[in-house]
């Protein structure tokens, strides 16, 4: 390769646990489990929906910590969204360009005066 170093794409992936999961990942996945096998000890049912809302903590749990492309994983996918809807919108230019807008604010101050 002439001496070039090329680091893998998926150098990242080693520092995961099962190369998918941080452990705050398996605490969530974890406690949704656990919560979901105590209420199956607990409740005791012969109804679908009854059924479905006992495995509702451990389903939900799983979606949050299920791989996605592009982002590590749904928790990460949604938190993005959250703070993209909920963080500041005004965004102010600084940029390489000759001008970075303060000539045009103080013309505009000069012509409000």
């Amino acid at each position: 390769m002439n001496g070039n170093y090329l680091i893998p794409a998926n150098s990242k992936k080693s520092m995961l646990i099962l190369g998918f999961f941080t452990p705050i990942d398996l605490i969530i996945f974890g406690t949704g489990a656990t919560f979901t096998l105590i209420m199956l000890l607990v409740i005791q049912s012969t109804s679908l929906g009854l059924m479905i809302l006992i495995l509702t903590p451990a389903l939900i749990s799983a979606f949050l910590v299920m791989p996605i492309p592009n982002y590590h994983n749904m928790l990460q996918l949604l938190t993005n969204i959250f703070i993209y809807y909920t963080a500041r919108r005004r965004y102010y230019w600084r940029g390489w360009a000759a001008s970075d807008g303060k000539e045009e604010v103080n013309q505009i101050n000069q012509m409000n005066t």
